[in-house]
């Protein structure tokens, strides 16, 4: 087993040197000590064609080369690709450059990034085009704007399918509209703690807002992580609920003792260390105290919180190996990347 993890290791040491981190991680972004990132998506289908599910190869393809003139024609700072490697995938979808369920290589599908990693756009998804800006920390204007610069450029040399009465087409009923979604991604540790989560969650849920996991809609929310969205309503209603949950956050961790934030972040961090294997979850609440700690300034945690959304884009999040080699290699690089920050004077 020492050799199966060295490879791994390697490969993913390689992926991190070779591979730009996503444009999110900044250490600078607004509100980062709650919230780790914002995102807007769209959701487009081309006019004539059928949705990829139910689309020939043939179909799959063109559709694959008008997409790959019209960024080309609109001169869109993307690059593409078609494969990548399981490590360079793991890394995208750590990062949520791509979604969980996303393979490159599989019917006609392709990945169009810009050098900063702010952009992504998916080709034959679950639509023909899954467009999304991702931003760091609380800026979902930022968000906004790039999306819908791309989105205008692209409209200028492709023709989407639109119904006059229900607005965009989209293959799954529940985006047919704006067919846009807003989203931001939260670390709630001290409304998990005192046990308000559930029903703040409750409350937005009856909203129609949706929560889920960090990683997409198949994931389910793990402890204090989650991710914050809406598709329909106001941007300012829904920008209203996510300050809401910033506030209501930041009182609460406020109205924690340090000394019980530092005591309950060093248990997580000592299991986490000391664990011959973590699993997807426990790695999560872990890391979200670990990443509380260190914002809060207290000793012996990562000085820049930041560090910690690095280490969670490189934790196996799709399940691409067995479980128990997986949970003992989630744990192995866990130490390895604290033991590094320690080196480095990062904690």
């Amino acid at each position: 087993m020492g050799t199966l993890r060295t490879d791994a290791e390697a490969w993913r040491e390689a992926v991190s040197r070779t591979w730009t981190p996503a444009a999110w991680l900044v250490q600078d972004a607004p509100e980062s000590d709650v919230v780790l990132s914002s995102r807007v998506r769209y959701a487009r289908n081309l006019t004539g064609f059928r949705f990829p599910h139910h689309s020939a190869p043939d179909g799959l393809r063109a559709v694959q080369r008008q997409v790959r003139r019209a960024v080309e024609r609109a001169e869109l700072p993307l690059t593409e690709l078609e494969r990548v490697n399981a490590p360079e995938r793991d890394f995208l979808r750590g990062c949520r450059l791509i979604a969980p369920e996303f393979t490159l290589g599989q019917g006609a599908r392709s990945l169009w990034l810009d050098p900063r990693r702010r952009l992504s756009l998916m080709v034959n998804e679950e639509d023909h085009i899954r467009l999304q800006a991702l931003t760091g920390g609380f800026s979902l204007g930022s968000a906004q704007r790039l999306a819908d610069d791309v989105l205008e450029r692209l409209e200028d040399h492709l023709e989407f399918a639109h119904h006059t009465e229900f607005g965009w087409l989209t293959a799954s009923p529940s985006n047919v509209g704006p067919a846009r979604r807003w989203s931001i991604f939260f670390n709630l540790a001290a409304l998990e703690h005192t046990g308000r989560l559930p029903g703040i969650i409750d409350a937005l849920e009856n909203t129609d807002m949706v929560v889920r996991g960090l990683f997409g809609e198949l994931s389910r929310r793990v402890g204090a992580f989650l991710q914050v969205s809406a598709i329909e309503g106001p941007a300012y209603d829904f920008n209203g609920a996510a300050k809401f949950l910033l506030q209501a956050e930041r009182e609460a961790r406020r109205d924690m003792p340090r000394f019980k934030i530092e005591q309950l972040a060093k248990e997580q961090r000592d299991g986490l260390l000391t664990a011959p294997e973590i699993s997807l979850a426990q790695s999560l609440t872990a890391l979200s105290w670990i990443r509380w700690a260190g914002a809060a300034g207290i000793a012996g945690f990562p000085a820049h919180y930041r560090v910690v959304d690095q280490w969670m884009t490189h934790l196996d999040v799709a399940g691409t190996t067995d479980a128990r080699v997986a949970d003992r290699h989630r744990a192995e690089y866990l130490r390895h990347q604290w033991a590094a920050a320690e080196t480095e004077g990062r904690t």
